[in-house]
Order: C-alpha cells, then structure tokens, then sequence
C-alpha cells in the first residue's frame, strides 16, 4: 500500500515511493520504475533508533524475496527498524540502481526526526549483487546538497554502516567476477573504465563506513575472493572491517537457517550492531 509523507514511522508493510514527482531515469511508471522502500517496525518498546535499508539480491535482473522480508525481521528483533528498498533492475542499468540506493539512505535521513530514528546510525545491508549495490552506496555517496529545494537531496547518502553478505564486488578480477550482475548493471559493451568504476574494491577511501561481511569457501556463484577484496580495500584505507568466512557452504542462502554453522551469522551481525551502537544487547554474552 502506498502511501503520502507522514509525520510518523508508518505500520510495518507500508511502501513508501523515494520520490514523489518525476523519477530520474525512468522510462515508464510502473511498479517497476518507481523504487520504494518498504516498512519494518521492532516491537513496540525495542526500537533502538537505528534504521537499516535492505538490498536483496538478484543478478541486477531481480530481488530474491528471502533476502528482503526475512532479513526486515531479523533486524527488528534487535531493535532495527528496517526498510526493503525495491530498486530498479534490469532493464535499467547504471546508474538508475545506484541512485536508488542514495536515495534510499538520503529519505531515511531526512525524515529521521518526526519518525524518532538517529540520522546519525543509518546503515545498507546487501546480499550479492545487493551486496555490490551496498557496498557503492558506501563507497559512492554523496554529501548533499544544502541549496536544493527537495529536502531529501539535502542530507548526505553515506551509510554509518555496511553489511555485506555473499557480495559481488569486482567487476575488473576477472577470475572472481560475477558476470551477469556486471553485464545487467552496465550492459554488454562495457569499457574497462566503467568495468574499473564500479569496482567497489577500487572505491574504498577513509571515508568508507566500517563494514561486516560473511562469505562461504564453497560459493561458486560469487567467489570469496569478492570480499577478500574488499578486505583487504579497507585494511589498506584504514577502515574497522569484520570478515567470517564459513567453510564450505553455497551462495544464496539468506539467513542460512538449514545451512549448520552458517545459521550463526545473524548472530555474529547482531554482536557486531551492538557493538556500533546499533542494536539491542543480544543473547549471546561476550566476556
């Protein structure tokens, strides 16, 4: 259900479109070609006052369902509030997506104060090609324009946080690049500028937020290499970086419920959140 501004959070499963007039590089005004984000609010009492945006995955053709609700969710239950950003995908290409996400943070920030959340802890989760969707929202933002008339593009689209999980990173590596996400996003004849461009590894600086990656040794589909990347990117730029790489495993397993040890990265994330003032206090006691 869509929705007008409001002066408070909305219910939980309300979708609010990122810009109300014209959208920038839309070629039509369906669902599709009108990115939005939908709501998910911790139970009353939990809320922490720190909002994260959730990128599912997809190959830049798609959004995989298990990685956006469920993912909403888990959040909540450490006292998140979570918004899943329905970005534009294939047919659009870069830098549709990529505006997407800015915006995504940019709303949540600006409208932090009436909806009681902390303009100053606001985080991008992604999963795969969502994952290298987040991480160039980390390493690509924008600081705002204070002049403009839309109070949105105002504020700044740096997130205070970034989770990474299974990402796509590199479009340059050619043994590790995920090759239908790189063409979905910047079409067949890409240059190697483009390619280089959009290299998340390559766009890593000190301004880059600290970040939580999990990956798998056993991805075929995105391989591990994407994060040791970008590791590695924000050792060298300085940045607080957090990698658990689980033996063995697949791509694509969401919060990894059936997957053994897998299923523990939600945990690891949320110790991770409260330690950045992010969430509640989880179970698991740390001495």
């Amino acid at each position: 259900m869509a929705m007008p501004v409001a002066a408070q959070l909305p219910a939980t499963g309300t979708e609010i479109p990122l810009w109300s007039g014209a959208v920038p590089y839309a070629t039509g005004t369906g669902p599709e070609d009108t990115p939005a984000l939908t709501v998910y609010r911790p139970e009353p009492g939990t809320a922490t006052g720190a909002a994260f945006i959730v990128l599912p995955g997809g190959g830049y053709r798609g959004r995989a369902a298990h990685e956006g609700e469920p993912i909403a969710r888990w959040l909540n239950t450490v006292g998140v509030t979570a918004f899943v950003a329905r970005y534009r995908v294939a047919p659009y290409r870069h830098p549709a997506p990529a505006t997407d996400a800015a915006r995504a943070i940019q709303y949540v920030r600006a409208h932090a104060a009436e909806w009681q959340l902390d303009p100053a802890r606001v985080g991008i989760l992604g999963f795969s090609a969502g994952g290298h969707l987040a991480s160039t929202a980390a390493t690509q933002f924008v600081e705002g324009d204070t002049a403009s008339a839309d109070r949105v593009a105002r504020v700044s689209s740096r997130p205070d946080l970034a989770i990474l999980i299974y990402p796509v990173i590199t479009f340059t590596d050619e043994p590790n690049v995920h090759k239908g996400s790189r063409t979905n996003l910047l079409g067949p004849d890409a240059t190697p500028e483009q390619m280089a461009a959009m290299s998340s590894e390559r766009r890593v600086t000190s301004r880059t937020p600290p970040a939580f990656l999990i990956h798998t040794t056993g991805d075929t589909g995105v391989p591990p290499e994407n994060s040791l990347l970008f590791v590695q990117a924000m050792r060298k730029a300085g940045v607080e970086v957090e990698l658990h790489l689980y033996e063995g495993g697949r791509h694509g397993f969401g919060l990894g419920e059936k997957e053994g040890p897998i299923a523990t990265w939600p945990v690891l994330a949320g110790l991770w959140l409260h330690k950045h003032g992010f969430a509640r206090e989880t179970m698991v006691a740390v001495k």
